[in-house]
C-alpha cells in the first residue's frame, strides 16, 4: 500500500507553538518565582562547592572553598527542598512531578534542569483558580 500524503515537517502549528512556549507564555506566580530563585541558588552553591572540591583535591592550595561553600551549599539544598515541597502543594503538583523536583537537588545544576522544565510545562505558572496577582486597592481621589 503506497501513501502519497506529503508532510510538512516541522508543521506550520510546530512555529507557532515554539514561538509561544519560547516566550513568557506561563508567567509565574509568586512560589514559582520563589521556586526559580531557590532552583538558582542551589546551583550556585554547587558549582562553588566543586570549584572549592577542586582546589583541595586536586591543586592542594586551599580548603576555604570547600569550608565557605559546603555550608551555603547545605543551607541552599535544605531551602530548595522546602521551597520545592512549599511549591508542590500550592501549585497542586501531581506526586510524580513533586519527586522530580526533588531528585533534582542531588546530582550538580540538576535544579537548573528542572526549573526550566517545570517552566516551559506551565507548573510554575498560577492555578486556573488562582489570580496571578492580589488586586490592589486605589484610594479615591489618589491615581493609580
Amino acid at each position: 500500500m503506497v501513501c502519497n500524503v506529503q508532510r510538512r515537517y516541522p508543521p506550520t502549528e510546530f512555529h507557532a507553538e515554539t514561538s509561544r512556549t519560547l516566550s513568557n507564555a506561563h508567567p509565574h506566580a509568586r512560589i514559582g518565582r520563589i521556586y526559580a530563585g531557590a532552583a538558582t541558588f542551589e546551583a550556585i552553591t554547587w558549582v562553588g562547592l566543586l570549584v572549592g572540591m577542586f582546589l583541595k583535591h586536586v591543586t592542594d592550595t586551599t580548603e576555604a572553598g570547600v569550608w565557605v561553600f559546603g555550608r551555603l551549599h547545605g543551607l541552599a539544598f535544605t531551602v530548595y527542598v522546602v521551597v520545592t515541597l512549599v511549591t508542590a502543594r500550592k501549585l497542586r503538583w501531581e506526586w510524580w512531578v513533586t519527586l522530580g523536583a526533588l531528585a533534582a537537588s542531588i546530582p550538580p545544576l540538576a535544579t537548573l534542569v528542572a526549573e526550566w522544565w517545570l517552566s516551559r510545562t506551565g507548573r510554575l505558572a498560577p492555578r486556573a483558580d488562582q489570580s496571578v496577582e492580589p488586586p490592589v486597592a486605589v484610594s479615591p481621589g489618589h491615581p493609580a
